[in-house]
């Protein structure tokens, strides 16, 4: 009897142990790393998420607009909507985005059919 209850609570300590490691948001080791863009859509500070339409990444995902939880929760307060972002995305984890950095906007570009020079003076 006394050997079943010590199994039994080692196993419960093994199974709480790989919970622990599931809360830390940390890419499970070996697994192929992408590079992430898109558009940050919503922030939901209340569920430590954000609603980003995502770019297509080969190889891990289509363009999908979805939710997702930053690695670290500071990256909630420090992004606007409307903000491009790139991040880091793991093979098989599909809703938390690593190392997000919002990138600069570029300066607009004039459009293809706008290309009239002005008269010049004489």
């Amino acid at each position: 009897m006394k050997r079943i209850f010590i199994a039994g609570l080692m196993f419960g300590v093994f199974l709480s142990c790989g919970y622990a490691q599931q809360d830390k948001k940390v890419p499970a080791a070996g697994k192929k790393e992408h590079v992430f863009k898109g558009k940050v859509e919503k922030i939901d500070l209340a569920n430590k998420s954000f609603v980003v339409n995502g770019e297509k990444v080969e190889g891990w995902m289509g363009p999908m607009t979805m939710s997702y939880a930053p690695d670290k929760e500071d990256v909630l307060k420090k992004v606007k909507v409307g903000d491009q972002i790139t991040a880091k995305v793991y093979d098989d984890d599909f809703k938390v985005l690593h190392d997000v950095q919002v990138v600069e906007a570029k300066p607009a570009e004039p459009a293809a059919g706008n290309t009239k020079k002005a008269p010049e003076k004489k």
